[in-house]
């Protein structure tokens, strides 16, 4: 749910002007004509991201902490125990300070009355909108407990998503950063050695030799200032990407990463089919899911384009039509959106979309390997001639050399 701040004109004709919370610009605007005010300007409060140190490297409630939350959540309310009961009672046994915090406050804000959701929706590090959101359907229709089961559900399978994600990327990582520990060893402590040797004979070097030690020279008087540059460009990607430019352009790169992106962008899509399903099903209108959706994907690139499906759709479009402009899924999937607007079952058909979408991650995930192995294989390659060719060819005139003063 977001902030609002509102200015109109009451059932008296007065002028007032306040905020209010809401899941979207729309369902704020129906709520200012339901209390009976006519809104004259409507703009959603943006909360800043300040960007500092704690923004840069620091992280949110991890999923796991998230999912055995949601989970007692679940068993506790489905027993008939109060809220307010089961969040002092989680407050106690969870092992999370961030946690421990945010459920210190809810229980403090739940008893001055105010609702779960609202509460929740004060810890956005925490509980996210989409997360905010189903408990406020789940309190609007006394079905809380299923709410947090449906959460669960999703949750779940979004920490399996990307349990295998970095099962699959753990293998080319631990190669690359072997690569890299091996190149710097080479560079600091046997590449100098043989450029010693090399200088004392005194003879015209090849290339391959000459980038080894212009290399070698690098690391060994620079290695300070090389050290100042990595810190410093780790830190200035990260403040980069905590913009509102830099992140979108990075969600974007990562989707066409050779291998890897088509995954990236798949896993996300699931995620998209997934959560808008939850939504649908709940009972949520399809503008104001389709809001909410846009945050859930946690991608800044498919954010804008959710949006603007959701423009489309407030304009009298079609689902089909608007997934279809949106340029994001399979001829397939938008098969699925035809059946689905058509039978009334979208929430159905975007679950069978769900389930496309990780069948195919999974596929992929299963050989990625295979993928990358001749790339790794054909980098290390690379490497290896480049060092065999620059220490071993000034060895070989070396050899000649004493052969024919002999």
């Amino acid at each position: 749910m977001a902030l609002f701040e509102y200015r109109g004109r009451d059932a008296q004709g007065q002028s007032v002007k306040a905020q209010l919370e809401a899941a979207s610009e729309s369902a704020a605007a129906d709520t200012l004509l339901s209390r009976g005010i006519i809104p004259l300007e409507l703009r959603e409060v943006k909360q800043g991201k300040g960007i500092s140190l704690a923004s840069i490297f620091g992280s949110k409630v991890s999923l796991e902490e998230l999912q055995i939350f949601t989970r007692q959540m679940y068993s506790l309310t489905r027993s008939g125990i109060p809220i307010l009961r089961a969040i002092a009672g989680l407050s106690e046994t969870t092992h999370s300070q961030r946690m421990k915090d945010a459920l210190d406050d809810i229980s403090e804000q739940l008893t001055s009355g105010r609702p779960l959701s609202s509460a929740m929706n004060q810890h956005p590090d925490v509980f996210d909108s989409l997360f905010v959101s189903m408990v406020h359907v789940g309190e609007n229709t006394g079905k809380l407990d299923e709410a947090f089961l449906q959460l669960s559900g999703y949750i779940e399978r979004e920490q399996e998503t990307r349990r295998r994600i970095k099962s699959a990327m753990r293998y080319p990582m631990f190669v690359l950063l072997a690569i890299a520990l091996a190149m710097v060893i080479l560079n600091i402590m046997v590449i100098p050695k043989f450029a010693d040797m090399f200088s004392r004979f005194g003879a015209e070097l090849p290339w391959a030799t000459k980038l080894l030690i212009s290399t070698s020279n690098l690391f060994v008087n620079y290695w300070p200032h090389m050290l100042v540059a990595l810190v410093g460009v780790v830190v200035g990607v990260r403040v980069w990407h905590q913009t509102e430019k830099g992140e979108k352009q990075w969600d974007k790169w990562k989707m066409h990463i050779p291998a890897v992106g088509s995954i990236i962008e798949r896993s996300t899509l699931s995620r998209y089919c997934r959560s808008f399903s939850m939504m649908l099903s709940a009972g949520v209108p399809m503008t104001q899911a389709l809001s909410l959706v846009a945050d859930a994907v946690d991608n800044a690139y498919m954010h804008d384009k959710i949006v603007n499906m959701r423009r489309g759709i407030e304009s009298g479009e079609s689902m089909l039509r608007v997934s279809n402009n949106s340029e994001m899924f399979t001829p397939l999937v938008l098969q699925m959106v035809a059946v689905g607007e058509e039978t009334g079952q979208i929430d159905q058909l975007l679950t069978d979309a769900a389930d496309f979408y990780e069948g195919e991650v999974d596929y992929d995930l299963k050989n990625l390997t295979a993928k990358l192995e001749p790339i790794l294989i054909g980098f290390v390659a690379g490497i290896v001639l480049i060092l065999a060719l620059g220490i071993y060819l000034p060895m070989w005139d070396m050899l000649n050399v004493v052969k024919g003063g002999g």
